[in-house]
């Protein structure tokens, strides 16, 4: 079994004890050469993307070994596997354990997307500090602890902003917040107005819960996903026989899923595509595949799985990843559904196994790669939606959703919502 993941993960996590942890020599090379000579071993690609891997080795070891703690070492592993710009493989520390499924990472309680060039804020958490700051969605991030953001960006990313695109860029904006948990941090911000506000917030970990959640808008069936998982699978094929038994159409909203399970995408495209679709497959360095395709029958749901007709139309962004572009490239390719919004991530790789390091430290390694039925890979190219629909900040400010608006208009050009 294949399991994917990709932009719901942190950029660059952060260890709660930055002043513990101090490894010896001995230490610090013992975990240094595990996870090279891991992505060594198991990396898809045996020629890494051109990348010289054996000089990575020789440029990140020396600095390894002057790390002075468990973050700075863990900080310049990471630094030597974004050299893969590779949204898959990722290293955590051992205090971080992070989890797939309920995914943490650090914040000031608000979330950061690119928007017309600029880090612009996309999520408030009601009743935070930012909120009661009056940091709203739809304000531009100026500066952070007195440095530029753009400047800040630009140094996580290497230097390259410039000549980033794709989803490290993404990462790059979306990570601005980030730190040690408990630090303190001074934002300055402009809001819609122009006006420049400067206030300091505290750090903190956050935990996401995925989930599904669905909604009438009259007889249209608004189904928004944040990934795949057993119970998110479940729930969808439950609801056929409750929540939208009244519907005439759905509207599947994928634009903050990040992917997931693969077995679990395979029952919730199942649903929608019918049985024995033929989904594409991995193959890893060594040759071997696996393919996917749709079914009657789930592995873990107990009954045949219930299908559906109903007109579809399938919401995309940036933040659509791995298996959530599977699944929307199969739409696609089989006229099911017409596909709204932005280019989606083109983070397709799998996950096989977790290795654990010496220390306790858990390393994810892209080990197989995606290609679909015609042959073509998703990696670095995405999706693109039948109709691109840009967010703008003004958007933010109203509240408007246009990608949606636009999915009902369609549905009530086709008379099917009421």
């Amino acid at each position: 079994m294949a399991v994917f993941w990709s932009s719901l993960l942190p950029f660059q996590s952060f260890s709660p004890h930055a002043e513990s942890n101090r490894l010896t020599r001995e230490a610090k090379l013992a975990v240094f050469d595990d996870a090279w000579s891991t992505i060594n071993q198991r990396y898809y690609d045996r020629k890494f993307q051109g990348l010289d891997w054996e000089a990575q080795r020789a440029r990140f070891r020396d600095l390894a070994e002057k790390a002075g703690s468990s973050p700075e070492l863990y900080s310049v592993l990471r630094q030597m596997i974004a050299s893969l710009n590779d949204s898959h493989t990722r290293i955590y520390a051992p205090e971080e354990k992070f989890d797939w499924w309920r995914p943490r990472f650090i914040t000031i309680g608000i979330s950061i997307n690119e928007i017309g060039g600029l880090p612009v804020v996309v999520q408030v958490d009601r009743d935070s500090a930012p909120h009661r700051a009056g940091v709203r969605v739809g304000d531009v991030i100026e500066r952070i602890n007195g440095q530029t953001a753009l400047a800040l960006i630009s140094q996580r990313l290497g230097n390259r902003l410039e000549l980033m695109s794709g989803p490290s860029r993404m990462r790059g904006f979306s990570s601005l917040m980030e730190g040690l948990p408990a630090s303190i941090v001074e934002l300055s911000w402009r809001t819609r107005d122009d006006k420049v506000k400067t206030a300091s917030f505290q750090r903190y970990w956050k935990e996401r819960e995925l989930g599904v959640r669905i909604r009438q808008n009259g007889s249209v069936a608004v189904i928004e996903m944040d990934g795949f998982t057993k119970p998110i699978a479940a729930t969808l094929a439950n609801s056929l026989k409750k929540e939208l038994r009244g519907a005439r159409a759905i509207v599947l909203d994928f634009r903050r899923n990040g992917g997931g399970d693969a077995e679990a995408m395979i029952d919730v495209a199942s649903v929608f595509l019918g049985n024995g679709l033929d989904l594409g497959h991995f193959t890893d360095r060594f040759g071997s595949s696996y393919a996917i395709a749709t079914r009657t029958k789930s592995p873990f749901i107990s009954r045949v799985l219930e299908q559906t007709s109903m007109p579809v139309i399938v919401l995309v962004s940036e933040r659509t990843s791995s298996a959530a572009e599977i699944f929307t490239a199969a739409f696609k390719a089989a006229g099911r559904a017409q596909i709204i919004g932005g280019e989606t991530c083109g983070c397709v790789l799998a996950i096989r196994h977790r290795h654990t390091l010496p220390d306790g430290g858990l390393l994810d390694v892209s080990e197989m790669d995606y290609q679909t039925p015609s042959g073509n890979r998703l990696e670095k190219r995405g999706v693109k939606p039948d109709r691109t629909v840009a967010v703008e900040r003004t958007d933010l400010y109203d509240e408007r959703d246009r990608a949606m608006d636009i999915a009902l208009a369609e549905f009530r050009r086709r008379a099917l919502l009421n």
